[in-house]
């Protein structure tokens, strides 16, 4: 089975006290321990992330890792990403992260780890770029509409309550046809994919949703989504 775990936000960087999603994508592994390992590449690798993300996941049942693009493995990019069990994509530019994968090839390396059931999944930058397209905030002071990876269709805006200005800013691009298409995710809602159709939304505290958002007609339309609170 292939999947994808897209969250809005949320998870040990976001609650470091509320780690429900963290938790989730464990479990969606078939591993006892799976072996999880984190991309900080939208973040620039930053030091203080990584040592979250090894803070939080040293207190769950996983092996945790992370894979830097700027110090690579000595066993090489493919045989690391496709010896785990999970991958977990943080959040931060998207555009800089998608540039970088695409010149070290790893974009075709998470391509592969999907097809052979590895768990991909990510908040922000690490949930926009599973996508087709998705709204993001690379270029300062401006929402604006990315390409993805394209494994899952359509497009999706997270952080869609957390950040006051992404509902408007995606209303508006699907109103000029820039994207397409797609769904929201709230702070807190976890987007599951199976074999590349939602199968869950998943989320961590009350309140949090996710919408299927078009425009017809220049109208947006939105509509909830059911959600499985895990808490």
């Amino acid at each position: 089975m292939k999947q994808i775990i897209a969250m809005g936000g949320g998870g040990f960087s976001m609650e470091p006290e509320n780690l429900l999603l963290d938790r989730y994508i464990l479990e969606q592994s078939a591993a006892e321990r799976p072996k999880v390992c984190f991309l900080g590449t939208a973040s620039g690798d930053s030091p203080g992330y990584i040592e979250r993300f090894y803070t939080a996941f040293r207190t769950l049942p996983c092996e945790p890792s992370h894979l830097s693009l700027f110090k690579l493995p000595e066993s090489g990019l493919e045989k690391e990403v496709l010896d785990q069990d999970v991958i977990y994509v943080g959040g931060g530019n998207t555009r800089s992260m998608l540039a970088l994968w695409r010149e070290w090839g790893l974009n075709d390396i998470l391509r592969e780890a999907y097809e052979r059931g590895i768990v991909l999944a990510g908040l922000s930058a690490g949930s926009i770029c599973w996508f087709e397209e998705g709204v993001t905030d690379s270029v300062t002071g401006r929402l604006g509409g990315i390409r993805g990876l394209g494994i899952l269709s359509g497009s999706h805006c997270p952080h869609y309550d957390g950040e006051e200005e992404r509902r408007p800013a995606y209303h508006a691009l699907l109103r000029s046809g820039e994207v397409g298409a797609g769904i929201a995710a709230d702070d807190g809602a976890a987007l599951h994919y199976r074999d590349g159709k939602l199968y869950r939304v998943a989320t961590s505290r009350p309140r949090a949703g996710a919408y299927r958002v078009e425009a017809l007609d220049g109208e947006v339309s939105e509509t909830a989504l059911e959600i499985e609170p895990l808490f």
